[in-house]
């Protein structure tokens, strides 16, 4: 029987969100395709939450556990993931900092094809197709891979984690030999990054027309009321320091996909709009009515923003019984 191997990835020894999304849009390529979805976990030791695999769709759950991979291993991994990906009709990654870097190592070893950043995948006539936004978001790609393994990367909070129960049985595996050329020997994480932007539910994103740093206290506090959101940042913001680099959503930043995106004092340069225009909804609040933000905004809200903020923060905390 042909398999998809689902890359799946932990931090901290704690299997990530976007490892339910990437099983289940692997299981949605095996019920097409009659082929079993195989997860791979790849860790220093036990991870918890890989029990949710095969409520997700796994029918295996392949668990390699190797000194190296308590963070990530470039080497390490590609060597794993290409061993295991022999043969597979497909390999599906998260389109992630991590999965940017290693889906196109097992590309390259593997020889096959990569389309990278997908919003949906599917299947013709037993070919795997990717739908990829380009040119900054203002158009869409189907890719289709000919061959196999056909290599693919989703972008976080597009394809839902769906329940599709299977067995989930856990098969220890062994890494294969590989040299390390990379060691990754620390991890400097900012101290203020509850949630990672590019997998929360809500983004409340800030411009320069926070005019300083401080002002960004406004956006915390609204991220803070819905209580599931994460803050982010444009490059403007980033550049000048006021944020750390991880908080930056744009084209050189981070691609966002959140189901609320509130864009505060940003412009809409397209660059940033590279980065979030496939939100479900958009919200804009700028005090400039031609802002190009406001061309992709479904509710936009001309005005100040240090008046509607608190207002608006203490709308969400009335809605929410809080």
């Amino acid at each position: 029987m042909p398999t998809i191997l689902a890359v799946t990835e932990q931090r901290d020894g704690a299997l990530r969100k976007v490892s339910l999304e990437v099983v289940s849009a692997a299981r949605t390529l095996a019920d097409a395709l009659g082929a079993e979805v195989h997860a791979l976990v790849l860790a220093s030791g036990a991870v918890s939450g890989a029990e949710q695999l095969g409520a997700h769709g796994a029918d295996k759950v392949l668990a390699v556990t190797h000194a190296d991979f308590a963070r990530y291993s470039p080497d390490g991994f590609a060597a794993t993931v290409a061993e295991q990906g022999k043969g597979a009709a497909a390999i599906v990654f998260a389109a992630t900092a991590t999965g940017r870097d290693l889906a196109p190592r097992v590309a390259a070893k593997l020889g096959a094809g990569l389309a990278t950043d997908a919003t949906e995948l599917a299947v013709d006539g037993g070919k795997i197709v990717a739908t990829r936004p380009v040119y900054g978001g203002k158009a869409l790609q189907k890719v289709r891979l000919e061959a196999a393994p056909a290599i693919v990367s989703i972008r976080p909070n597009t394809v839902p984690a769906t329940a599709s129960a299977k067995a989930g049985v856990m098969e220890p595996v062994a890494a294969p030999a590989f040299t390390a050329r990379v060691t990754v020997t620390g991890i400097k994480a900012a101290a203020s990054a509850a949630l990672d932007v590019a997998e929360a539910p809500v983004v409340v994103s800030g411009g320069r027309g926070l005019r300083e740093p401080e002002q960004f206290k406004l956006l915390e506090d609204l991220a803070a009321a819905f209580g599931n959101a994460a803050v982010g940042a444009s490059r403007a913001v980033v550049d000048a320091g006021w944020r750390e680099h991880g908080a930056q959503v744009g084209q050189t930043g981070k691609t966002v996909s959140p189901n609320l995106y509130v864009a505060v004092g940003i412009s809409g340069a397209i660059q940033h709009l590279a980065g979030m225009r496939t939100a479900r909804t958009i919200v804009a609040i700028n005090r400039d009515k031609d802002a190009p933000i406001f061309k992709v905004a479904d509710y936009g809200v001309v005005g100040d923003l240090f008046e509607i903020l608190p207002r608006l923060t203490a709308e969400v905390k009335t809605a929410r019984g809080d």
